[in-house]
C-alpha cells in the first residue's frame, strides 16, 4: 500500500488554486484527510530506527493510498479515497527532534482535535489551519513553493544545525494529498502569533514603501494586517532595551544572510503587537493555547540570540514568549517571525 521513491513534487492538473479545492472538496474532508494522513505516516515513521540524516534522505518521497474502506495496512475512514505523499520524512523527523518535538506530541497536536481554519491574511491563495493547542500552523502551498522547499532542505538542515535560534520559519513536515482529482500540498510550521494573546496591531513588513499600505478592504477587517507605511504612521518605531535590541538585530542580520545565500528576496517580517496597558483577558475567558508549550525555540524571545541559557518549554506564562518593548508610554509585548520565504519573486 505504500512505496518510497525519489520523484519530484507530484503535479496535479487542478492543484494550483487552493480556493477552487475548497469549493469542490468540503472543508471537513480536507482537514480530516490532512490529520488522518499525517497521523498514519508519522506513526509508521516511529518504527524506523534513528540514524544520521544522509544526503539522499532529502529527496525521498514516501507514498501511501488510504481507501475509504480501509485495508490491511490503513484504517477505514469516512472521507473520499486519497493518496498521501510524505516528503523527506527522516529529515523532517530530525528537524522536529531538534526543536524538542516528540512524535506523540506532534501527533496529539495535529490529530487530537479538529483543526481551526484561519482566514487568509494575505494576497496569496494559501489557506491556513491552526492546531487546537496553538503550536502548529498548517499552510497550503503551491507546487513551485513545495518544490523550492525540497531544494532548500539540505541548506536549511545545515543552518538549523548551526543556529536553532532563528526567526526563519521552522518547517516540521511537507505533505501532498491527492483526492477526488485534486492535489493539495501542505507544510507544517511554527505558529508565530499565539491566539490567547490579543494582537492589538499586526503588520506585514518588507522594508519597502512601494504600495505598502493596507487596502481599504483589509482595514475594514476585525483584525487587519497593516503594512510598512501604516507602521510609520501608527507607531513610527518601537523601543527595546539595548541587550534585546542587539540580540534581535544580530538574529535578523544572520537570517537575512541565510536568505540571501538561498537567493530569496520576497519575504516579510510578521509583527504582532500586544499592548499590556489595555485591559487583559480574564483567566476564565482565555483559551488554554500554549499552556505547557512543547516546542523549543518557538517563541519570539527564544528565537533571538543573546546571552540566554538554553530554553526550556514554557509553562503557563502570561507573556507567551513575547519580547518586551515600549511605544511612548505604552508597555508592549511583540511577537515576530520571518514568513513567506517560499514565494518566488513577482
Amino acid at each position: 500500500m505504500s512505496d518510497t521513491n525519489n520523484d519530484s513534487m507530484g503535479r496535479g492538473t487542478q492543484g494550483t488554486k487552493m480556493s477552487k479545492h475548497h469549493k469542490k472538496l468540503t472543508a471537513s474532508a480536507i482537514k480530516g484527510a490532512i490529520q488522518l494522513g499525517i497521523g498514519y505516516v508519522v506513526g509508521n515513521l516511529n518504527s524506523k530506527p534513528d540514524r544520521d540524516v544522509l544526503m539522499q534522505d532529502f529527496s525521498v518521497v514516501e507514498s501511501v493510498f488510504l481507501p475509504n474502506e480501509g485495508s490491511n495496512l490503513t484504517p477505514a475512514h469516512h472521507f473520499p479515497d486519497f493518496r498521501l505523499k510524505s516528503y523527506a520524512p527522516l529529515a523532517f523527523r530530525y528537524f522536529r527532534e531538534l526543536f524538542g518535538i516528540k512524535p506523540d506530541d506532534y501527533l496529539y497536536s495535529i490529530c487530537n482535535e479538529p483543526l481551526i481554519e484561519l482566514s487568509n491574511p494575505g494576497a496569496s491563495s494559501s489557506w491556513f489551519y491552526l492546531t487546537s493547542d496553538d503550536e502548529f500552523i498548517i499552510k497550503t502551498v503551491q507546487h513551485k513553493e513545495a518544490e523550492f522547499l525540497q531544494k532548500l532542505l539540505p541548506g536549511y538542515y545545515m543552518n538549523l544545525n548551526q543556529n536553532p535560534r532563528t526567526l526563519l520559519p521552522k518547517f516540521y513536515g511537507l505533505y501532498c494529498i491527492q483526492c477526488s482529482g485534486f492535489t493539495i500540498r501542505v507544510v507544517v510550521m511554527n505558529n508565530i502569533l499565539p491566539r490567547a494573546m490579543k494582537m492589538h496591531y499586526k503588520y506585514d513588513l518588507k522594508g519597502s514603501s512601494y504600495k505598502r499600505c493596507a487596502s481599504r478592504k483589509e482595514r475594514a477587517k476585525s483584525s487587519p494586517t497593516f503594512k510598512d507605511l501604516d507602521f510609520k504612521d501608527m507607531h513610527e518605531g518601537l523601543n527595546l532595551d539595548s541587550e534585546t535590541y542587539n540580540a534581535l538585530m544580530k538574529t535578523l542580520q544572520r537570517d537575512c544572510r541565510v536568505l540571501e545565500s538561498f537567493k530569496i528576496m520576497d519575504y516579510s517580517l510578521l509583527l504582532g503587537i500586544h499592548v499590556l496597558d489595555h485591559k487583559p483577558l480574564s483567566r476564565e475567558s482565555r483559551c488554554d493555547s500554549r499552556k505547557g508549550q512543547k516546542v523549543l525555540y518557538s517563541t519570539a524571545l527564544e528565537s533571538i540570540q543573546g546571552s540566554m541559557k538554553d530554553p526550556e518549554p514554557l509553562g503557563d506564562d502570561d507573556t507567551f514568549g513575547g519580547i518586551p518593548a515600549k511605544y511612548k508610554d505604552e508597555n508592549l509585548l511583540i511577537f515576530l517571525g520571518i514568513i513567506d520565504i517560499l514565494q518566488s519573486y513577482r
